[in-house]
């Protein structure tokens, strides 16, 4: 096992959450100051009661496409626990994966209809590149209807959960923590860098019944609109409050910032 040697209290054994070890110990993180990035990770999700919320967490964090692959709630090399399938070209680094953005996109194995609520749930996406072409960063689609992100397409980035109607900001950048989030069947929420770009009222039409995609969007079985964005998070899961997307935002720009690689 690969255990931290950091968090020690009054010289006894380190004080590492369980959840944090097992992925640590899946994902063969050896790295201490990686290590203790996913510890507090997971310690401040718990402290911000947002844990319970979550059902897919990749943070990209090892630098291989064999440590990128885990999802944080659930480290087990299986379908049913959402571990990504990387297909396509990628680049995987200390700062995260890179799809290529012509046939690049990770599988997440998590269909909404059968995963998610339909008027609560919510996708992100931290970006590390600045784009301004037409490209989905993490999504799906069934018969029109769309969970995703898209951002910074023309200037304007996308957020769609569960609907078939536009909900969209302006955007000038493209880099940043970005989230998608529905708390009522009338209430969608954009989120970027802790600050909300929008609160729209389109509301939910069905769960879409395929499986999400990161890095493009899973158009009804097929990959479409690959993006080129470094991802250094990503999440799936239940709705957010307000007062929670704000401090989802400061537990996820914390770990990136103590693995320096924060926008």
């Amino acid at each position: 096992m690969y255990l931290i040697n950091s968090f020690r209290f009054g010289g006894g054994a380190p004080a590492v959450d369980p959840d944090a070890q097992a992925f640590i110990t899946a994902a063969s993180i050896t790295d201490p100051t990686q290590q203790s990035a996913i510890n507090t990770l997971v310690t401040d999700l718990k402290g911000y009661g947002l844990w319970t919320k979550m059902k897919a967490i990749y943070p990209f964090v090892g630098g291989t496409a064999s440590s990128h692959k885990f999802n944080l709630k659930d480290p087990q090399d299986t379908d049913a626990a959402f571990r990504l399938v990387f297909n396509g070209g990628w680049t995987h680094s200390v700062n995260g994966a890179q799809p290529n953005g012509v046939n690049g996109y990770a599988d997440t194995f998590l269909t909404p209809s059968t995963a998610l609520s339909l008027n609560s749930s919510h996708l992100s996406y931290y970006s590390r590149t600045i784009s301004n072409g037409t490209e989905i960063e993490i999504g799906v689609n069934t018969s029109n209807n769309y969970n995703l992100l898209e951002i910074r397409t023309s200037g304007t980035t996308y957020f769609l959960i569960n609907q078939n109607g536009l909900t969209s900001a302006s955007d000038s950048d493209s880099r940043g923590f970005y989230v998608g989030n529905r708390q009522a069947s009338n209430d969608i929420d954009g989120w970027r860098q802790g600050v909300k770009v929008i609160n729209g009222t389109t509301v939910s039409t069905i769960l879409p019944t395929r499986k999400i995609f990161i890095g493009a969007n899973n158009n009804n079985g097929t990959y479409a609109l690959p993006s080129t964005k470094e991802c250094a998070f990503a999440s799936i899961g239940d709705g957010l409050t307000d007062t929670e997307a704000t401090d989802f935002y400061t537990a996820v720009q914390s770990f990136n910032t103590s693995l320096s690689r924060q926008v």
